[in-house]
């Protein structure tokens, strides 16, 4: 098949339907039917806490415990796997690998139980890892496959397909559930895992079929293993030569915490929190919430990148990061499912905007002709990761000592209050 040249429209939109395939995990296992399954494990034992190495741990910690550990392993593989994909050119190769490792742990969650707690977890690490060591690659694409004028747009119609398209999924997984009778329900939730693995293989298809591979003919040796971290070394050399980038990249290190550790959480904090009433209510009221969420991110998203056409990228950051602060001021309060609707409704609207112009922000701020765009996007996610292995790892101490995790959304509201000083410090343009 013929090369696409950089910036046609079939490449750019076959690298935006990666988002519709991997998206599935972001909100069925990450933020809906899994933290819903976790949930009724527990309540089914009638426990709160787990003995795990002779330690007891409340759930809603150790789910928190094991996701850091999770990122904070994808901060350490993702600069090797970069630069070895620098050196090769066969980034298309680990974006295929991370998603099959992700999509296949997925549909292992069918046999998660709290009897083998320790093996289940190791397939919900595998699957966190697939989803977020995949986007290491795909994101590292979009500097090559667009022009700095399209990559706002793209970026966004990424997000958008990327909440339709799991939200498709969830409604297909909220039928199967909602037409049996309660002793069934936890398999249809297992059936679930199973549709989300096959779903996000499925479809990825069609990006690996457009999407350049670019591998020369470069043997890999010793010398290469760690060229990630080399890598890492002299993009920060050169970022601190950019004090934009470096600024931009401070404010994003800080408020991308916050951000990444509430869409995590998100789902435990209502399982567990909001007076639902019933087990049913529980699972329609949080379904309703996650799919509001979806919904409205696909205009906050679009909207977000027409603000930034009048206003520029970083006026339009810090209004999210202050709209952030509010939210989260709100959700400490939260209690009703009418609560918990609101709050939903707003962080939507934000979410899907703060995520899709922070990664264009920073494909921005990259300079013209640089080859190493995978290295460059690598020091990104590892930036990212290591705030949320901090984000989550403050939520879950935090929520374990107090035994309330209201208590660790208050913590969360000094990480938008410090990212938005910090955004102002960095240049529009």
């Amino acid at each position: 098949m013929q090369k696409l040249q950089k910036g046609d429209s079939k490449l750019l939109n076959a690298w935006a339907f990666y988002d519709w395939a991997n998206s599935v995990y972001a909100l069925v296992i990450s933020s809906t039917i899994f933290p819903l399954y976790y949930g009724a494990l527990f309540r089914q034992k009638n426990i709160e806490e787990i003995v795990l190495f002779g330690f007891s741990v409340r759930s809603e910690a150790l789910i928190s415990y094991v996701t850091a550990l999770g990122f904070l392993i994808i901060a350490f593989i993702s600069p090797l796997l970069s630069g070895i994909a620098d050196y090769m050119g066969n980034k298309k190769f680990f974006l295929k690998l991370f998603c099959y490792i992700g999509a296949i742990s997925c549909m292992s969650l069918y046999f998660f139980s709290l009897d083998t707690v320790v093996l289940s977890l190791v397939s919900y690490l595998l699957a966190l890892i697939g989803f977020w060591g995949s986007l290491v690659f795909y994101n590292s694409y979009l500097p090559d496959i667009a022009h700095k004028e399209q990559q706002d747009a793209i970026s966004a119609k990424g997000f958008s397909l990327g909440y339709a398209g799991s939200v498709v999924l969830l409604l297909v997984c909220l039928g199967m559930v909602m037409l049996v009778d309660d002793s069934h329900k936890l398999q249809m939730m297992r059936y679930s895992f199973i549709l989300v693995g096959i779903w996000w293989m499925g479809f990825s298809q069609y990006t690996y079929y457009y999407l350049p591979n670019n591998k020369n003919e470069n043997k890999l040796h010793k010398n290469i293993i760690f060229n990630g971290f080399k890598e890492l070394l002299k993009v920060w050399k050169q970022i601190k030569e950019l004090k934009a980038l470096r600024r931009y990249l401070g404010a994003f290190f800080v408020y991308s915490m916050a951000v990444q550790t509430i869409m995590i959480i998100a789902a435990y904090f209502g399982e567990k929190e909001v007076q639902w009433g019933s087990d049913s209510n529980r699972f329609i009221g949080l379904i309703i919430s996650i799919l509001v969420i979806q919904i409205v991110a696909i205009s906050g998203a679009l909207i977000t990148s027409r603000l930034v056409l009048k206003y520029g990228n970083i006026k339009v950051l810090i209004l999210l990061n202050f709209s952030w602060i509010l939210i989260c001021t709100y959700a400490y309060f939260v209690i009703t499912p009418i609560d918990f609707y609101i709050a939903a409704f707003f962080v939507g609207l934000v979410m899907g905007g703060i995520q899709s112009l922070s990664r264009s922000t920073y494909s921005k701020f990259i300079p013209d002709g640089t080859n190493d765009t995978t290295s460059f996007f690598s020091f990104y996610d590892v930036a990212e990761k290591i705030g949320i292995v901090i984000g989550m790892f403050t939520y879950g101490f935090i929520a374990d000592v107090t035994g309330k995790i209201q208590n660790a959304i208050l913590f969360l509201i000094l990480f938008f209050v410090v990212g938005l000083l910090l955004l102002l410090r960095v240049p529009n343009k």
